[in-house]
């Protein structure tokens, strides 16, 4: 039977645990999801609130601390927070894309140090990070070497290299200034792995959203056509192909369920870079097209955003206390009771934590969103 873009819909937001939130772990969870974006500290928090029932921030706080859950560059170039087990593999399938988006860049070529001058840093780096070290240590520790060349140095490795970011407290875990640690992978064993960690990402990644085509899996992780290829290839009957509403191949894991298509969606108030938005090939799946430019800013800034019926249908923001919501469309009584009751509850961790965790973000309210409706529900 041929999916329907609706059914595709629904199975990322069942398998994203958007459907229905689930009694676990938090660590599972985070497994679950393959990856949760975590460029604002307080975004993986609000993600796993709204995937996990009794979600209580201090879980995620200690399996923080504890390293269960790790902190560290991967996916799109960008900060996410992964399972402890999934770091080292992820970061396998990453490392040449990650590495290639630094040591390319004019930002380290200007220093005309070389590829090899970086790498060769690799294992003094890992002896460094035996305990935390802010990035001023690092840079530090390179001055005598390097001189001013120190800096880009570090801003290049510290990208690629295996190295997670450690909580430095803060009502979200991770504040300024960030310190590092570096993780038990092997840099030179690792290398012999991408090709197995390609794959294991793929298959995570089908886990979370699929199903999904190999545009989509480049769009969430940058890798190249080639590499997808191959690894699609390799996997054999670990991946099928399944019939989508276009000419596009999908594939999912053969065990794999999708909902029915009138499965209700509940409302869901997302954070800032929420997963669900940036897995998919453009245009995506949860995403309007014409609500792109209001919530997707020219810099990369993808606002918080309201989901109602499974679909963007605007943004909100803390304000006096409480949550502004802002729709983009008319909403019936019943998507605004929904929303309003998600907002009282968000709005509750929030005064326990951090009653404006994306403040900084404002300015785009202050350039104007266009509203067709716009309440403030009370914390």
């Amino acid at each position: 039977m041929t999916l329907t873009s609706r059914q595709l819909t629904l199975a990322t937001l069942d398998r994203q645990l958007l459907l229905e939130r689930r009694r676990l772990d938090v660590v599972e969870a985070v497994r679950l999801v393959c990856a949760v974006q975590a460029q604002s500290p307080a975004s993986p928090y609000l993600a796993l609130w709204n995937r996990v029932e009794g979600f209580a921030p201090e879980d995620l706080d200690a399996a923080f601390t504890d390293r269960r859950i790790v902190k560290a560059s991967l996916m799109r170039i960008t900060l996410h927070a992964v399972h402890a087990d999934d770091y080292a593999p992820y970061h396998a399938a990453m490392v040449r894309s990650l590495r290639a988006s630094r040591l390319y860049d004019r930002r380290y070529t200007s220093t005309e140090l070389t590829d090899d001058d970086a790498d060769a840093l690799l294992p003094r780096l890992a002896g460094f990070l035996t305990r935390p070290h802010t990035g001023a240590d690092v840079e530090a520790e390179f001055t005598a070497d390097f001189g001013e060349h120190a800096r880009r140095l570090w801003w290049a490795l510290k990208t690629y290299a295996p190295i997670q970011h450690t909580p430095t407290g803060g009502p979200w875990s991770f504040k300024l200034p960030n310190t590092y640690l570096a993780s038990a992978v092997d840099p030179e064993g690792e290398s012999k792995d991408v090709a197995a960690g390609v794959r294991r990402l793929l298959l995570d990644h089908l886990r979370a959203f699929g199903p999904a085509s190999a545009q989509d899996f480049a769009r969430f992780t940058l890798l190249g056509r080639p590499v997808i290829t191959q690894a699609l290839s390799e996997l054999g009957d670990q991946v099928v192909r399944v019939p989508g509403p276009s000419r596009t191949a999908l594939y999912d894991l053969p065990d794999a369920t999708v909902p029915a298509e009138d499965t209700p969606v509940p409302p869901r108030l997302l954070p800032m870079w929420d997963s669900t938005l940036l897995a998919h090939a453009l245009p995506g799946r949860l995403m309007p097209e014409e609500y792109r430019p209001l919530v997707v800013r020219r810099n990369g800034d993808i606002l918080p955003t309201l989901l109602v019926d499974g679909q963007v249908a605007g943004v909100w923001r803390t304000a006096d206390g409480g949550l502004e919501l802002t729709a983009f469309r008319k909403l019936d009584k019943a998507a605004w009771r929904g929303l309003t009751e998600e907002a009282e509850k968000l709005a509750a961790l929030l005064a326990n934590r951090d009653p404006a965790p994306y403040s900084r973000y404002n300015h785009w309210w202050d350039k104007g969103i266009p509203a067709a409706e716009s309440r403030t529900v009370a914390g």
